[in-house]
């Protein structure tokens, strides 16, 4: 039995999709209150759903009777500073637990979805590959030091023994988005966004990021991490790319760091005073000036894999958009 943690969210949505295209059954844990994805309703005789808190360790253990490979996908993904703690809950003690029932469990593979949060940065202009080191907790957002000691946890369970691979995506993208999560990108500029930033980063497709973790499953692969990354591009690059699709015209006004600190301070202010969450922030704002690219070299090599070209995926996310 296959066992997807956090199989309602946008990943593990698509990984579940495309395991049932041959698989017969599979288990899917959510919370209790997650609301199926209708793209899985179709294989409601396929799937057989468990309510299970990462965090609350005898739910997990009910889920993982009979399991022999697990799929962990799920996570908290925020910039939010007040989410610190739930995020190092969630994202490394749930990962801990995960760790620990698949070693108790003779786990026969884990496939621990990590992120480039925990990948280090690269020296000058080059590309940033599985061998940059993360290093400093103090110059990184809580959600980055969430996800690195998360990757912790599957290392641990590496040297007590268990067969497990770590998936370290870019940013996500697909057209089953929506304009939740990075699909949001793509709402603000059909909705006229005027401004771009002077950084830029990867982006994959949510298919190829579940196709290369099911390739990774099924082959002899062990005890190795993968950067899953379709292209590099520029904010700017990216914005007018989308605009054009939309038939809108290309943001053409820079929004310059000094642009960003303040208005992130101004949040910040406007928050506190109206009891409210959300908006730009420290770590958004320094992001969105910041250029990291990442080479992809390495699981292209092992699985002698071709990802979605960016254009392609960016086109579909828009005309979602439009027919939505």
């Amino acid at each position: 039995m296959i066992l997807i943690t956090g199989a309602t969210g946008f990943l593990g949505t698509e990984l579940a999709f495309q395991l049932l295209q041959t698989e017969t059954k599979i288990r899917c844990a959510k919370r209790e209150h997650s609301k199926i994805p209708l793209k899985l309703n179709p294989y409601a005789n396929n799937i057989e759903w468990v309510n299970a808190d990462i965090l609350d360790l005898s739910d997990l253990a009910e889920a993982f009777k009979d399991v022999t490979k697990v799929f962990h996908c799920a996570a908290l993904v925020s910039f939010e500073t007040d989410l610190k703690k739930k995020m190092l809950a969630v994202n490394a003690e749930g990962t801990a637990n995960v760790v620990n029932l698949c070693i108790e469990n003779n786990i026969e593979k884990l496939v621990h979805v990590s992120s480039i949060a925990a990948i280090g940065e690269a020296k000058g202009d080059e590309l940033i590959t599985e061998k940059n080191f993360w290093e400093g907790f103090e110059n990184h957002d809580g959600y980055a030091v969430s996800k690195y000691r998360g990757e912790m946890e599957v290392w641990r369970g590496i040297n007590e023994g268990l067969n497990a691979v770590i998936v370290n995506p870019s940013v996500i993208i697909g057209e089953d988005a929506g304009k939740e999560g990075s699909g949001a990108i793509f709402e603000t500029i059909r909705n006229g966004f005027k401004y771009y930033t002077q950084g830029g980063t990867g982006f994959v497709d949510v298919k190829d990021v579940a196709k290369t973790m099911i390739l990774l499953m099924t082959g002899d692969i062990v005890n190795e991490r993968f950067i899953l990354n379709s292209e590099n591009i520029s904010y700017k690059d990216l914005f007018a790319k989308t605009a054009q699709i939309f038939g809108l015209p290309i943001p053409e006004k820079e929004a310059k760091p000094w642009m960003l600190n303040m208005a992130w301070r101004l949040t910040a202010l406007k928050n506190w005073i109206t009891k409210s969450k959300g908006g730009l922030n420290k770590a958004t704002a320094n992001n969105a000036s910041k250029m990291s690219a990442y080479s992809n070299d390495k699981i292209k090599s092992a699985l002698n894999f071709d990802f979605i070209p960016l254009q392609e995926s960016i086109t579909k996310i828009a005309n979602s958009l439009k027919s939505a």
